[in-house]
C-alpha cells in the first residue's frame, strides 16, 4: 500500500542499488526502517503527499519511537535513512525543502570497541589445531585474513583471486560504497593463500571466488560467523565473537603499537577519521593500565 501512495520509495531504492551500489544489507536497513516511517503516516497522516511532510511530523514519529524504547542508535540509523531520502527527493525536484533540516540526532554514549587481546590472537594461531584437510585449511586462512586485513565479512565472502597482488604483497578490496582501498599482506600469509588456492579442487575453481566449498559453491555469511565463533571461543571469554571483533582487534593492535591513525583510517576504508578515532580510546586506556601499574604515585 505505502509503495502505491509513495512510488518515490521505489525510486530511492533503485538509485541505492543501481547508482550508489550499496550493499544488499544497507539497502533492505533502508528499506525497513523508511517503511516504518510511512506505515506511520499512512496510519496516522492518511498517507498526506510527501511535499506536505513537516519536521513536526517527524518529531511526532521520533518521540513514538522514543516512548517505545527504541535505541538511540536505531533511531539515529532512521533518522538517517530519512535524511538521504528526502535529500534524494530534492535532487529529484520533487520537494523544495527537506523537513530533516531542523531535526537533530539523539546523543548516544559512545562504547569503546570490543577487541580479543593480542596474546590470546598468538594463541589461536600458534597453539590451536585446525583440522589437517580443506575445511581445516579454509577456517584457518578465513580467521588469518580477517585478524591481519580488517576486512568485513562481505569483503572477505567475495573477495576473488584477481584482488591478490602476490608479486606486490598487497590485496585490492572494493569496500563499502564500491569504495576500493589497498591493503598490505605479509608474504608468508600470501605463500599460504597461494598453497591453498592450488590445491582447491576442479569444482572449487571454477569460479574466481578464493573461499568456496570443495563443490566450489560460494561461503555465505552465517557459516563465516560460525567459524569465527567457534574458533574464539577456544582463546578468549569476550562477549561477542563475531568477525567485526576480528576487524575491531586488528585496528585496536594496530594503534597500540602505535600505528598512524590515517594509516589505520585508510586501512579499515573509513570515510571521515571520526570513525576511526575511537580506537585511540582503547590505547588510552591501554596507557592507563600500564601507569596505574608501573608508577609508584599512580
Amino acid at each position: 500500500m505505502i509503495y502505491t501512495q509513495y512510488p518515490q520509495l521505489n525510486s530511492f531504492l533503485d538509485y541505492l542499488r543501481f547508482q550508489k551500489r550499496y550493499s544488499k544489507h544497507t539497502i533492505i536497513a533502508y528499506k525497513k526502517d523508511l517503511e516504518d516511517f510511512f506505515l506511520f503516516m499512512a496510519d496516522g497522516y492518511e498517507s498526506i503527499n510527501v511535499k506536505l511532510i513537516t519536521s513536526a511530523i517527524v518529531r511526532t514519529w521520533l518521540a513514538k519511537l522514543k516512548e517505545e524504547n527504541i535505541m538511540s542508535k536505531s533511531i539515529n540509523r532512521k533518522i538517517s535513512s530519512l535524511k538521504s531520502f528526502f535529500k534524494f527527493l530534492m535532487k529529484e525536484g520533487v520537494i523544495d525543502a527537506t523537513p530533516m533540516s531542523t531535526i537533530t540526532s539523539p546523543k548516544i554514549n559512545k562504547r569503546l570497541p570490543i577487541y580479543v587481546e593480542q596474546k590470546d590472537m598468538q594463541t589461536l594461531f600458534e597453539y590451536v589445531e585446525f583440522p589437517d584437510n580443506y575445511t581445516g585449511q579454509t577456517e584457518r586462512l578465513i580467521m588469518q585474513l580477517f585478524y591481519n586485513t580488517g576486512f568485513r565479512v562481505s569483503e572477505l565472502i567475495n573477495l576473488k583471486i584477481s584482488q591478490v597482488d602476490f608479486s606486490n604483497n598487497y590485496i585490492k578490496v572494493l569496500g563499502k560504497g564500491n569504495k576500493e582501498r589497498i591493503i598490505p599482506v605479509h608474504k608468508d600469509l600470501l605463500n599460504q593463500l597461494k598453497d591453498y588456492i592450488s590445491k582447491k579442487t576442479v569444482e572449487a575453481k571454477s569460479n574466481d571466488l578464493i573461499f568456496t566449498s570443495e563443490k566450489g559453491k560460494p561461503m555465505y555469511a552465517k557459516q563465516v560467523y560460525n567459524i569465527v565463533k567457534k574458533y574464539l571461543a577456544l582463546v578468549t571469554t569476550v562477549q561477542k565473537k563475531s568477525p567485526h571483533i576480528l576487524r575491531h582487534s586488528f585496528a585496536t593492535h594496530l594503534t597500540n603499537n602505535g600505528a598512524d591513525l590515517n594509516a589505520v583510517k585508510e586501512l579499515l576504508g573509513h570515510s571521515s577519521l571520526a570513525a576511526t578515532q575511537v580506537y585511540t580510546h582503547n590505547s588510552i586506556e591501554k596507557l592507563k593500565e600500564v601507569f596505574k601499574k608501573a608508577h609508584p604515585k599512580a
